[in-house]
């Protein structure tokens, strides 16, 4: 079997599940027409659009199932569609979140949610109803995104963010560590509730002694250097389910602060170890954890173990070929 992966790359995702993929044996590549800082290169082939549609006839006699991402595929306008489903190939459509999350929808359940990246609801809309004719299956990486798009395919499925430990040796905080480091990751300073962090950050220099890193626009590998040596690792709290950034986190060893809602929380594994933080708790979590070094570390060796179990991509491949067996032309 040979995997398509495009044509947008959301936080090294294809990558990552293509490596896994032909660690299996498959031939799976990524076509990436979105370029950022952040620098994915495995398993990628970086083109642009223009490139993509030259090589059109190429790629569709090449590979057998088209896994595309965040509701793109190989012509803007979805309309190489009806001729994949001609030619009866395999089509599953990964949703990550800011592509679908419908604006007031997201609300009910969320009151610090922030929308001001996804499309207007019509646009939305839109897109959903031009893929799903020809698309019965969807994949979304946990229950916050699965709700926008439930209603619109015949089968969605739930996989976890997949990430390769073998880039991630765990450092766990020291319990000696008399200046511990709290660190802030933002791509998106209003998606992620950056302002939060640093109120919470402002009243906190006031009583304890600690550096605050705030890393942004910077090569992926290079962030990474610098997230090991965190105490703290503070995500996200307005989506009200945690990203890549919780995941790399914890599989170094670290204790993570994000935002799961409250409604979400039971369809996550019971063990998830992340401190459930949102913008009005923030400040005591973080105080918390200030004071109790041991429990640091007792999360760090939490969040590698959850990991381990839950977002490895030698455990999220086989749920990946799953689903891909499930799929119909």
């Amino acid at each position: 079997m040979k995997i398509f992966h495009g044509t947008i790359e959301i936080a090294g995702q294809m990558g990552i599940l293509s490596s896994a993929l032909k660690k299996k044996g498959y031939y799976s590549i990524g076509y990436n027409t979105f370029h950022s800082y952040l620098g994915y290169e495995d398993c990628l082939v970086n083109t642009d659009q223009p490139g993509i549609e030259e090589k059109f006839e190429e790629i569709i006699d090449t590979f057998d199932l088209f896994h595309f991402h965040y509701g793109s595929s190989l012509f803007t306008d979805l309309s190489d569609l009806p001729e994949l489903k001609k030619r009866k190939k395999k089509m599953v459509m990964h949703h990550w979140g800011n592509d679908v999350r419908f604006h007031e929808q997201a609300r009910i359940h969320n009151p610090y949610v922030y929308t001001g990246d996804s499309p207007p609801n019509e646009e939305i809309h839109e897109k959903l109803m031009k893929i799903t004719p020809y698309i019965k299956d969807a994949i979304v990486q946990d229950y916050e995104v699965y709700d926008y798009v439930k209603d619109y395919y015949e089968k969605v499925h739930v996989l976890p963010i997949a990430i390769d430990l073998n880039f991630f040796q765990p450092s766990y905080p020291s319990l000696e560590k008399k200046r511990p480091v709290l660190l802030h990751a933002p791509t998106n300073r209003e998606f992620k509730g950056t302002i939060h962090v640093e109120e919470a950050i402002e009243k906190l220099k006031k009583d304890y002694d600690f550096d605050y890193v705030i890393v942004e626009k910077m090569n992926h590998e290079e962030a990474i250097n610098l997230y090991k040596d965190a105490d703290i690792i503070i995500d996200q709290f307005l989506c009200g389910s945690y990203g890549l950034f919780s995941v790399e986190g914890m599989a170094l060893g670290k204790p993570v602060l994000a935002y799961i809602r409250p409604d979400l929380a039971a369809k996550f594994p019971s063990n998830l170890p992340i401190v459930n933080s949102n913008p009005d708790t923030l400040y005591d979590n973080v105080k918390f954890l200030l004071d109790h070094p041991e429990l640091r570390q007792e999360l760090g060796i939490k969040g590698r173990k959850y990991v381990e179990n839950v977002h490895s991509h030698e455990v999220v491949v086989e749920k990946l070929l799953d689903i891909y067996c499930q799929l119909e032309v």
